[in-house]
């Protein structure tokens, strides 16, 4: 992000992730994915979409803030 929006933290990646995750898989949970993610490199990858999904949400939110904070 540049440094004149707000910048997301990780903790702020994670939970726009698990949201997602979770609305998307209701029998499983995000938790549960990062534990697998140890043992399995498709879990592993998994994981690494929905984190890059999350930047790029955050940002998405980030920037539309910044809009509304310029009217």
């Amino acid at each position: 992000m540049d440094t004149g929006s707000i910048i997301a933290t990780e903790a702020d990646i994670e939970e726009i992730a698990r949201e997602g995750y979770d609305r998307c898989h209701p029998e499983d949970s995000f938790a549960d994915l990062v534990h697998r993610s140890a043992f399995s490199k498709e879990d592993r990858y998994l994981l690494r979409q929905w984190l890059s999904y999350a930047r790029a949400e955050a940002q998405r939110r980030a920037a539309a803030r910044s809009q509304d904070s310029h009217r």
